[in-house]
Parts: structure tokens; sequence; C-alpha cells
């Protein structure tokens, strides 16, 4: 995701709950989106974590990153003065498919730009 971040948008992609980001989205996040070294869960600088693995790098099972997924929604909906551009989570380093994540955003708000390949999956 190579989008511009305005005043008022948040960047929400992957991490681990030790908040390492030193790979993929959670990279990005830090060296643009002021997301902390040290915190892997939630909202930081215009930056939103979602853990995907756990402080050993291992990914979680689907049931937990569907529990993150849902904090994440419910933040989301008590915040719509905030635009969320959702980053394809669990889809990269952490190995799952899209068909497979896609469906956890299913109730996401209308806050929330989804990535494409999602939007396509939830339509089906």
């Amino acid at each position: 995701m190579t989008h511009q971040i305005q005043a008022g948008e948040i960047f929400v992609f992957g991490s681990n709950t030790t908040g390492r980001h030193g790979k993929g989205a959670a990279l990005t996040a830090k060296l643009h989106f002021g997301a902390k070294q040290g915190q892997g869960v939630g909202l930081e600088g215009q930056s939103y974590a979602i853990p995907t693995k756990n402080g050993r790098l291992q990914t979680f099972p689907l049931s937990k990153i569907e529990q993150y997924v849902n904090d994440f929604i419910q933040f989301a909906n008590q915040h719509h003065e905030l635009k969320f551009f959702v980053t394809a989570i669990g889809t990269g380093l952490a190995g799952y498919k899209h068909e497979q994540i896609a469906p956890m955003f299913a109730n996401a708000p209308a806050n929330c730009r989804l990535p494409p390949e999602w939007i396509e999956i939830l339509k089906s």
C-alpha cells in the first residue's frame, strides 16, 4: 500500500504482539506512520496494529486473529472521525489466504477502506 496518509487517516497493518515491526507493512508503519517499537496492538501515531503473530513470531490461529480484528472493528465504529486504510493483514508474512482473512472484515464500518481483493471476496 503506497497511499499517502493525511490527517485523520490511519494505516492498519498486521503485527506481532511484541511490536518488533521489522518487515512488511509493519516496517512501513514504523518508518512512515508512527508505529512504535514495542507496541504490537492498537493505535499509535497514524497507525493501528492488528497482531497476526505472537512475540516469538509464530503465526496465530485464525480464531485469535479474529479476536484482534473484532477489537479493531469496535474501535473503528467508535471513531467515525477517522478513516482506516486496512492492509491485507495476515496474507503476507503470516501466510494466510485472502479468503481466510477477508470474511473477518465483513462487518467493518464505512470508514474502513479494505484491500480490493477483499472487497471482491466479500461481494461474492
